[in-house]
């Protein structure tokens, strides 16, 4: 198998174990910060194992000699944990995933404030687009009884927050970064379950947290590895699948509709983002 078809195998598998991420919450119905305990609690020990296996205790060190960007990175990947399951739990699916469908501009926009990357005319051009459908979006939310603006911020807070940690690695770009990964998310873990009560929950719906946790690790390590051997706007375009797929599958097993307003807004973003994308790797 060449470089490129595994790069796509392993991002294309990655993307497809992230879809049912909004479907586990509303299926565990929990208070938001148990559910985020026990999400990042199993997905971080999933990929703390799979981090020893793969590189030993050499890998947290080498995570841990990057000072404050490895330790920014840990942080802002464990405050998207609660930041996603509040998003959920306070609008719908649809408008989480076509906002985190913006995360690749954010992180041009702030590359260009904090690394002095310049932005190209085509992300620009994109951004400009992409702004206005999450505008259609949120002016949608006041018009839906599945959907908050409230729910919207967070998707926003998380949509930021990763495209932040991924900017702050760009400066550690030679250090593989899964070992910092059950950093964020066990940290996050002992500080929800300070904050909560977990284990009654356990005791009731463990097959669904485990499931949860089980997917999100899996997807973590595929989606880090596979990009490694692929270009940016492949990566982007199988990423946006879970925007497509994820209010879809929720649709069809709890019949959550999307709502007009926020499918508008999401033809727009996705749009955006499909040309901006081909047109990079047509220039590729």
């Amino acid at each position: 198998m060449t470089d490129q078809a595994k790069g796509l195998l392993l991002t294309a598998l990655g993307v497809l174990l992230v879809v049912p991420d909004s479907l586990f919450v509303r299926l565990i119905g929990a208070e938001p910060m148990v559910t985020a305990f026990w999400r990042s609690l199993t997905a971080g020990l999933i990929v703390l194992v799979v981090a020893l296996v793969w590189q030993g205790p050499k890998g947290f060190r080498a995570v841990a000699r990057t000072g404050r960007a490895g330790l920014i990175y840990a942080v802002l990947i464990g405050t998207t944990a609660p930041g996603f399951v509040l998003a959920v739990t306070y609008t719908s699916v649809a408008n989480v995933v076509f906002i985190f469908a913006s995360i690749p501009l954010f992180a041009a926009l702030l590359s260009r404030v904090f690394l002095g990357e310049p932005i190209r005319p085509r992300i620009l051009w994109t951004m400009l687009v992409v702004w206005a459908g999450l505008g259609v979006i949120a002016y949608g939310s006041a018009q839906s009884e599945v959907a908050h603006w409230s729910g919207d911020l967070w998707a926003l807070y998380v949509s930021v927050a990763y495209a932040a940690a991924l900017t702050a690695v760009r400066r550690v770009r030679d250090v593989p970064m899964i070992p910092a990964v059950p950093m964020g998310y066990l940290g996050a873990a002992c500080v929800l379950g300070l904050v909560s009560a977990p284990l009654p929950l356990f005791e009731t719906h463990w097959p669904l947290l485990l499931g949860h946790g089980a997917f999100i690790g899996a997807a973590t390590c595929l989606l880090t590895l596979g990009p490694r051997y692929i270009g940016a706007a492949e990566v982007s375009l199988l990423i946006l699948l879970e925007s497509v797929l994820a209010p879809l599958l929720v649709w069809a097993v709890i019949g959550e509709e999307p709502g007009a307003w926020a499918l508008a807004g999401g033809a727009i973003v996705l749009g955006a983002l499909v040309v901006s994308n081909v047109v990079a790797l047509r220039r590729g």
